[in-house]
């Protein structure tokens, strides 16, 4: 018997059993919409962990922390310098190596003052920074170019009244882009007591308002060529705030980083790389070490919530094999003249196998589209509750889910089947046709 005579004489069973049929449709698809939802709500929990760490800092990004304050300031072994740098590179998986170099720097405008720190950071850094307004500094100036944090600003306080955004709550009256601001280094006072004040360009401000913060909001970033140009020529010969110096007080004779960036070619790899640098005696972090450890919990967490829509569908397969057995009891002589009439006994399983799967079917594109509303209704109304206030959609169905749903609810249908089609096939034909 041909496959399309199976799936006719598979429908119009259903068919005559219209309300049988339509309550185990409904059982399969309250199961199969509660095993997608919950999925949903585990894989959106894990991605917004990810999106979460993310924003913190890049997943395939290593902080490597000098040794300099940790042990004594001549032990040079545990100094991050250019040397160090060449070594980081030449780790398995190491894309590339970025040094930071901070000095603590005063701004002033008009009546407002802040202390804030001066970032020297590599170009593939500063191009990591997402800009609101401007450019990036143009590494062929031979002026140093600043771009500022987007909340650079709160920190400035009125000098004569000494209140500022943290006393009062309103923005001091600055604008770090559009107007100019002195900038001086510390240690640099003049014979006479002033300190020498510079003025430099802006070439970006950050993206964000006062009120969003990110990992770039508070500080001011150059390009670390230029800033060592610049501390060079501010402070010349003497010792500059921050570097160590031998035991004789003398400033060495290149700088020292404060720390630096390994930027690792896959979050996978990023643990390896980090252990490697720990085995080379530094102090290193990751975003991936903190992401590792939550998404143990959140695939806990999803499992559980697999588990329970499991226990759904699991229902709903008892259901389809109890319609499946009633369906074989009610079509016993009709099973019985089939077997006469010389249909095979695979023909017989196929068909109730077929109806089983039909079912399933049903109730699994009936229950993905049940899972997509309240997929829709969950995030709409409880994904900022569920997270903490963290924006962005709780419950998540990919296109893999859907396909592997309806193709789930089919294979159930058909495994709960199995045993009633078996038995269809091997009731003896002439005992089917005697049963009224």
């Amino acid at each position: 018997m041909r496959f399309f005579d199976l799936l006719t004489m598979s429908v119009n069973n259903l068919r005559r059993r219209k309300l049988r049929t339509a309550l185990t449709v409904l059982g399969v698809i309250i199961g199969t919409a509660s095993i997608v939802v919950m999925v949903s709500l585990g894989i959106g929990l894990k991605e917004m962990t990810v999106e979460q760490y993310a924003s913190y800092g890049s997943l395939n990004r290593i902080e490597v922390m000098s040794n300099y304050g940790w042990g004594s300031d001549s032990d040079e072994e545990g100094f991050l310098v250019d040397e160090t740098m060449e070594l980081f590179a030449q780790i398995p998986h190491v894309e590339s190596v970025s040094p930071t170099l901070q000095t603590y720097v005063t701004l002033k405008q008009g009546a407002y003052t802040s202390g804030t720190s001066l970032i020297g950071v590599s170009r593939a850094t500063l191009e990591e920074i997402e800009l609101g307004q401007g450019t990036l500094p143009n590494p062929n100036s031979n002026t140093m170019e600043l771009v500022v944090g987007n909340m650079v600003a709160r920190n400035f306080y009125n000098s004569k009244t000494g209140r500022g955004y943290w006393d009062t709550g309103e923005m001091p009256d600055v604008d770090l882009y559009n107007d100019s601001f002195f900038m001086t280094f510390q240690n640099t006072g003049m014979s006479d007591g002033k300190q020498k004040k510079y003025v430099f360009p802006v070439s970006g401000m950050v993206a964000g308002s006062a009120e969003e913060y990110n990992e770039h909001s508070y500080g001011i970033y150059v390009d670390i060529d230029q800033l060592k140009d610049q501390l060079k020529r501010v402070y010349k010969k003497n010792p500059i705030p921050g570097q160590p110096t031998n035991k004789k007080g003398k400033p060495y004779n290149y700088f020292v980083y404060d720390y630096a960036y390994v930027y690792v070619d896959d979050m996978d790899n990023v643990l390896e790389v980090q252990n490697a640098i720990t085995e080379m005696g530094y102090q290193a972090y990751s975003n991936m070490q903190w992401l590792e450890q939550a998404q143990e919990q959140t695939d806990m967490i999803q499992a559980v919530l697999g588990g329970i829509g499991a226990v759904s569908m699991f229902v709903a397969a008892i259901s389809i094999a109890n319609t499946m057995m009633m369906s074989i009891y009610e079509r016993t002589k009709e099973i019985g003249v089939l077997k006469v009439l010389g249909c095979s006994l695979g023909s017989i399983r196929n068909m109730f196998l077929i109806e089983a799967g039909f079912i399933g079917f049903m109730g699994g594109t009936a229950g993905l589209a049940l899972s997509y509303g309240i997929s829709k209704i969950v995030n709409q109304f409880l994904g900022s509750a569920l997270m903490g206030g963290q924006s962005g959609d709780i419950s998540r169905i990919p296109p893999w889910l859907s396909g592997m749903a309806i193709v789930f609810a089919i294979v159930i249908g058909m495994l709960a089947g199995l045993f009633p089609a078996i038995r269809a096939m091997k009731l003896s034909p002439l005992a089917a046709i005697r049963n009224e």
